[in-house]
């Protein structure tokens, strides 16, 4: 085969599919992106941007989803048949961000304009969606993939290493068999969020008549609800994310912020295994994808189907207001990828839990905390640890009453590759503010005492903290050897 083509096709341009190629081209990895369609598809599907989106957004450098997500608007309920409004209610309530939070509340941003916003920063790498391109056929082996394409009627076979399908990659889901529930909902009870700058609002909320009329012109008469998800993520060099793998009840606004833990996920597992350009990957180690993942999945749409069925059984659709649905919760505290040397054996796991911060373990998401005063020598843009964590490499964070308590573990991390693992030693409020020299990459004094507090620090204790690139902790430990430990799980050569 010929590889001297893109390792990574990516089938289907939607929000997931941009993900993956944007942080693997970030990560130097090329890649090509496909689509069927011939034009971007128009619509504002899956608006609502959850709080943990909003911070993985963040981590491959996209500011602009939360500037130019808009609030999240006021949803009334009304007496089938009148304009009797029964309830009010907001779809998120608006919360306050904490130093740990930064991102609380949800946001409206149609997705039209958020694929705009991904395909902007694929720009930025020379990479441009190839629109009417579609997946016909795939076959692989133990050395790669042969994908066959069509555009404008012309057959393509395209030799690569690795393929994503994303959203609408139907042929790449197909290898796997499907666990498919469906469910119908009713001609009656629809409940509309009406957004137009050419309507005047105030006098169609005023006309029973043209409410009805602007709904007609789009709506269906009945709906039918999918629930199904693919009995693995992964197979051999073939990954499914998003709606090509799962697909669920609206209900929740899990979809599209799904799809995008599902993106940023599956190119974390390459380029925080092993830099590419040195050596393949073994499939095996891609087992971790289905292992970790799927729980969450799985979880996520006995969640979603619960809340729906509970909306058919009282004959309306009240916004649910969940903590879970904030997905700031959601672990994967049961891997036995993630290594805690503090956490307390035979606890219940709930993979898709509620968010608890007093309570940090390995496998959870990684909290940041602002105002960190840069120590080390040399100038740092820095401020927050939310501004460390990359999708591209590892964060190490040393939490050491003083840097020369650091040094041990400092003195490990240089057997790793500085542009795979990056480390920071995290010094408490009371440590000196003279910059230091360091092996470290960066220094930082916690002046407001939010990380400590964030990451649970008692006075004058050490740990050692592992961000993953998908801004999960991937270890909590007491120094090198902890280190290493954990490691030797992530790297071939550890």
């Amino acid at each position: 085969m010929n590889f001297t083509r893109p390792p990574v096709l990516v089938v289907g341009a939607g929000p997931a599919g941009l993900v993956v190629a944007l942080t693997l081209l970030q990560n130097s990895v090329p890649v090509r992106i496909i689509n069927k369609d011939l034009n971007p598809r128009i619509g504002q599907r899956g608006p609502g941007i959850k709080a943990r989106s909003f911070e993985l957004f963040n981590f491959p450098d996209v500011p602009e989803v939360n500037d130019l997500g808009k609030p999240v608007p006021v949803i009334r309920l009304y007496k089938p048949g009148t304009l009797e409004c029964m309830a009010e209610s907001l779809i998120a309530p608006h919360t306050e961000p904490t130093p740990a939070i930064p991102f609380q509340s949800a946001k409206m941003l149609g997705q039209q304009l958020l694929d705009v916003i991904l395909r902007r920063h694929l720009d930025k790498f020379s990479c441009f969606v190839e629109m009417g391109t579609e997946l016909r056929s795939v076959e692989q082996s133990d050395e790669g993939i042969m994908a066959v394409l069509a555009r404008n009627g012309t057959l393509e076979t395209f030799d690569t290493k690795w393929v994503v399908g994303a959203d609408g990659a139907k042929v790449l889901a197909s290898i796997w068999k499907l666990q498919t529930r469906e469910d119908e909902v009713g001609e009656d009870g629809w409940q509309f969020v009406i957004f137009d700058t050419d309507l005047d609002l105030t006098k169609v909320a005023q006309s029973e008549e043209m409410i009805f009329e602007i709904i007609a012109s789009f709506v269906p008469t009945e709906i039918t609800v999918n629930i199904r998800i693919v009995n693995k993520l992964s197979e051999g060099r073939g990954f499914v994310v998003g709606d090509a793998a799962h697909v669920h009840s609206p209900i929740g606004g899990q979809g599209l912020n799904s799809a995008v833990q599902d993106a940023l996920y599956t190119s974390s597992i390459w380029v925080g295994s092993l830099h590419w350009s040195k050596k393949d990957l073994p499939t095996t180690l891609f087992l971790r994808h289905n292992s970790e993942r799927l729980p969450v999945i799985s979880e996520m749409l006995e969640m979603t189907t619960t809340i729906l069925n509970q909306s058919l059984e009282a004959n309306h659709f009240a916004v649910p207001q969940r903590p879970i649905l904030s997905m700031l919760g959601i672990n994967c505290r049961f891997s036995n990828i993630v290594l805690d040397e503090f956490a307390i054996p035979g606890k219940p796991i709930n993979a898709y839990g509620v968010l608890d911060e007093k309570d940090l373990e390995a496998g959870d998401r990684a909290p940041d905390a602002p105002n960190m005063l840069h120590a080390g020598r040399g100038e740092s843009q820095v401020k927050t640890l939310f501004g460390l964590y990359r999708p591209w490499y590892h964060t190490v964070l040393v939490f050491a009453p003083s840097h020369g308590d650091a040094t041990p573990i400092l003195g490990a991390l240089e057997a790793y590759d500085t542009s795979v693992v990056r480390s920071a030693v995290v010094l408490p409020s009371s440590a000196s503010v003279t910059p230091v020299t360091s092996p470290a990459d960066f220094v930082l004094v916690d002046q407001e005492g939010h990380a400590y507090s964030a990451y649970l620090m008692e006075a004058g204790q050490m740990k050692v903290f592992v961000i993953r690139l998908d801004g999960v902790v991937g270890a909590i430990v007491h120094g090198a050897e902890g280190v290493k430990k954990y490691f030797s799980k992530i790297f071939l050569d550890a």
